[in-house]
């Protein structure tokens, strides 16, 4: 066997493996949800046929000729039978693209499509997507929508650049249709989802206005707003904050919207990330809110604190100490899947109910938002305990 024979057959055999692993419950638990202890998607798990020349006359060492860097921030969606992960995949090279994953469990066994999203090439400017959210409008089409990054040409740093929100659509993840960048008055946008329903007859964005590419700077929060018409995608009402950026909480520095609303009996429960500054650098941790029913603008519960922040290894990779997700899938028998990120690296799956999530979004006390009050919120839990417990 030629030394091309023994790589390409040692490899191949290592990517089985992998796709084959079965994931576990981890031990850590907190009764809201369940982590898995393996990641779902890895860099390690991009197709050997995307990386390697499999040709032995152009390729006799079997090198790896395009790299890949890590696969995080996966939308998701459960169709035709398959839960399916739109992943961003990050090349050696930092671009990022897409494409999907699907397996028939909802916590492993997941195996890319042969070949990646290309996305129709309508934005000559534009350098880099990623984060793509996925949300099945009742309108029947699948829509992407995702960061679309190009080089801000008006400033001498070279590392300058401008984000909007891009937009595509599809009705079987194979075909896709790309549609203009959704416009509002603000000059920057990330982090855009676009409402699984009409709302008042039009489209529905949870949007995150901001002043440049890194800092929000005026930007509130999470923001509401509605466009008549998803194929000239114009944000045609003021955007209104529903979720804001809060001092010395987790939303400090920043917050954004995650995976598409889920709706539950009691009100849309999202799950969305937020970022402090910390000596270290930025935190992202993965925080819920909900709103109203009937108006999805109205803020209706706000439980204090984090919902999922990284663990462990989760905290190490390409950028530490992040959290972040923007993709979740529900059953009809009210399962739900959290697939999230960790440190721009590996994407993970976390499980639990939509009678959990309501438990934890309805019941769990709001941030008083001074020490002081937090502790007296927590005297009133320990002595409730104490009474219960006959001491």
């Amino acid at each position: 066997m030629t030394y091309f024979e023994q790589a390409r057959t040692r490899e191949t055999e290592k990517y089985e493996a992998l796709i084959a692993r079965k994931n576990r419950i981890s031990d850590r638990y907190n009764g809201v949800y369940d982590r898995y202890e393996d990641p779902v998607l890895t860099a390690e798990h991009a197709p050997l046929i995307w990386r390697y020349d499999f040709d032995p006359q152009t390729n006799p060492f079997f090198m790896e000729r395009l790299g890949v860097n890590a696969v995080l921030n996966s939308g998701a969606i459960y169709l035709n039978g398959k839960y399916c992960l739109v992943a961003r995949v990050e090349g050696n090279d930092r671009k990022s693209f897409f494409a999907v994953a699907e397996s028939d469990s909802p916590v492993d066994g997941f195996r890319f499509r042969d070949r990646p999203i290309l996305l129709p090439d309508t934005e000559p400017e534009e350098t880099n997507v990623y984060d793509m959210r996925l949300t099945q409008h009742e309108d029947g089409w699948i829509y992407g929508v995702f960061c679309s990054e190009s080089k801000d040409t008006s400033s001498n740093d070279l590392s300058a650049a401008v984000a909007q929100a891009g937009i595509v659509r599809t009705k079987d993840l194979e075909t896709w249709e790309r549609l203009p960048n959704l416009r509002s008055k603000s000059p920057q946008q990330r982090n855009v989802v676009l409402h699984p329903e009409f709302v008042d007859g039009k489209y529905a964005f949870y949007t995150r206005p901001q002043d440049d590419f890194i800092e929000t700077g005026s930007g509130g929060g999470v923001c509401f707003g509605l466009c008549e018409d998803i194929t000239d995608p114009v944000i045609c009402t003021e955007e209104k904050v529903i979720s804001p950026r809060v001092y010395h909480t987790i939303t400090e520095v920043k917050n954004g919207a995650g995976a598409v609303p889920i709706k539950t009996p009691r009100g849309w429960i999202h799950i969305a990330h937020g970022v402090r500054n910390t000596a270290a650098g930025l935190r992202y941790v993965i925080y819920v809110f909900a709103t109203d029913l009937n108006d999805p603008s109205k803020l209706i519960a706000s439980p204090s604190g984090l919902f999922i922040a990284p663990h462990g290894r989760e905290r190490v990779g390409d950028v530490s100490n992040v959290c972040f997700t923007n993709g979740a899938i529900v059953r009809e028998n009210g399962d739900i899947y959290i697939y999230y990120a960790s440190s721009d690296t590996r994407v993970h799956v976390a499980s639990t109910t939509v009678e959990k999530l309501m438990d934890y979004t309805f019941n769990t006390p709001s941030d008083p938002l001074r020490s002081v009050d937090c502790v007296k919120q927590r005297y009133a839990l320990i002595e409730k305990n104490l009474k219960f417990l006959g001491k």
